[in-house]
């Protein structure tokens, strides 16, 4: 299946024009940029806390971190999973040159190894990387 590791050079800009358009939207619509903003607070340290009570807020706010970044991720997949599934169908269609009303034309699988294809290609992943960087993408 046809991606952007192993497309023409005629084909990758465009398809890359058209792959970010999708991506704006994708990401307002499913506003995974602001789930991802959720955080946990800080666990107070004064300097009257001997030095196992740091320790203990330091240790508490990890475990607090760690369980909101489960939360945060889970979140993120029921919005491109389930409160979005075509948009991110569109976006997945669009990886592999697939206009997204021919999306169910294809097998899971031929869409999943074009896109671990894609994501091997140091040279694709390396532009998407500068782009980023540029601060062209969200």
């Amino acid at each position: 299946m046809k991606n952007l590791a192993n497309c023409k050079p005629s084909e990758f800009l465009k398809q890359t024009n058209k792959i970010k358009k999708a991506v704006e939207k994708w990401l307002t619509d499913t506003d995974i940029l602001n789930i991802r903003k959720n955080v946990a607070k800080p666990s107070p340290i004064t300097k009257d806390m001997t030095d196992e009570e740091k320790r203990a807020a330091v240790d508490d706010f990890k475990a607090r971190t760690e369980k909101q970044a489960m939360q945060n991720f889970s979140k993120m997949l029921d919005a491109i999973l389930d409160e979005h599934p075509d948009e991110t169908l569109e976006l997945l269609a669009l990886l592999c040159f697939v206009e997204p009303k021919d999306v169910d034309k294809h097998r899971i699988d031929e869409y999943l190894t074009a896109i671990s294809e894609m994501l091997g290609s140091e040279a694709v992943i390396g532009f998407f990387t500068s782009l980023a960087r540029w601060g062209l993408l969200n």
